[in-house]
């Protein structure tokens, strides 16, 4: 495999979608929240984001209202909002033993402490973790792209996800997103045991 080192957005345009082919199941109460906890305990790694209300008042923001936490089969919506940062959630974040991958994870984190104090461990950050593979973009949406040909539509991300009821679209665009962070990982993991790419020469 050739790996590109940036893409183009024209490219991109003309990509078909990727979207996240599991069970997405929303997790709206404490219990539930456990319940998912129990079962991402059990994965090795994972792939984590989070959406927040946008603010269209200059000086006022929200705070994270999803955190959406993905298997290869599953993605659990967290809708904060409604219950706050659980401790079996905090428990979540501060394992050693399952990894977070994700993208931009200092942002995540950094709304997710406004929330609740926790120490987060065992989290790969994508944009530092491309690099050795030549990649140079820093999206999602580009790494994403560039690894497998397809395009992950953003057109939720400003929706309101505090809304009382999320929407199709929204529930599987934040699936998407969690998932897509896996793929991305375990994509390059398997690529850089079969050593089985090389890097696009600079033009």
């Amino acid at each position: 495999m050739v790996i590109k080192r940036t893409i183009d957005k024209e490219i991109l345009n003309d990509m078909p979608k990727a979207l996240f082919p599991g069970e997405i199941h929303l997790v709206q109460t404490p219990w539930e929240a456990e319940k998912a906890v129990a079962y991402l305990k059990s994965c090795p790694q994972l792939g984590i984001d989070s959406e927040t209300r946008p603010s269209f008042t200059k000086g006022r923001s929200h705070k994270v209202a999803l955190l959406q936490i993905a298997s290869e089969e599953h993605c659990f919506l967290f809708r904060l909002n409604l219950t706050g940062l659980t401790l079996p959630v905090i428990t979540l974040l501060e394992s050693p033993y399952v990894t977070k991958i994700g993208l931009s994870l200092h942002d995540d984190f950094m709304m997710l402490h406004k929330r609740a104090p926790f120490e987060q461990r065992a989290c790969i950050e994508l944009q530092e973790y491309v690099r050795p593979f030549g990649i140079q973009e820093k999206s999602l949406q580009k790494i994403y792209a560039i690894l497998f040909g397809e395009k992950i539509s953003k057109t939720q991300r400003l929706s309101n996800w505090e809304a009382e009821s999320l929407t199709e679209p929204q529930k599987l665009y934040a699936a998407t997103d969690a998932w897509a962070c896996l793929n991305i990982y375990n994509k390059l993991q398997e690529l850089k045991q079969t050593g089985d790419f090389e890097i696009e020469e600079e033009s």
